[in-house]
């Protein structure tokens, strides 16, 4: 991944959502779906394109969990935040996974290989701590297995 989105990426994905209603979503998502991320330079471009200011598109971005403005690891770590999982331990577990990998949410380790990132629901209520690493879904999380999968999703990246 570059750290700028191409021009023919950016066009199309504009052209594609020129005449939709409500178009900054979708063209949000298009963007960090190509790249991984929403870079700092297609801000502009979308808001231009939109006939929004720079800071409209920024605080849609940066409001929203699921955008990221870095690129991502290789390996993304989505920790379940939700009250069911709570319920069961995860904010302990959460604190646990933060010390283990050194980085906070919406970070990535040192070596830019895992990015951790909250979720707000993985569906699997009944069967907590959920994570998700890349998209493979885990339950009944420990650290230990934290640590044994995460060292498994780096060596297959």
């Amino acid at each position: 991944m570059s750290d700028t989105v191409s021009t023919d990426a950016i066009d199309e994905i504009l052209a594609r959502f020129a005449d939709t209603e409500g178009a900054l979503l979708p063209i949000l998502h298009a963007v960090q779906a190509v790249e991984g991320y929403v870079p700092a330079d297609a801000i502009p471009r979308i808001a231009e394109s939109l006939n929004l200011s720079r800071a409209e598109v920024h605080g849609v971005v940066s409001y929203y969990h699921h955008f990221r403005q870095k690129p991502a690891g290789k390996v993304v770590v989505q920790i379940c935040r939700a009250e069911a999982c709570q319920a069961v331990g995860a904010d302990e577990f959460a604190q646990e996974a933060v010390k283990l990998l050194g980085c906070d949410f919406h970070e990535s380790t040192q070596d830019g290989a895992v990015t951790l990132e909250p979720v707000y629901c993985l569906g699997q209520c009944a069967c907590g701590p959920s994570i998700m690493i890349n998209d493979d879904i885990h339950l009944r999380m420990t650290t230990e297995r934290l640590k044994l999968l995460v060292d498994k999703a780096r060596s297959q990246a």
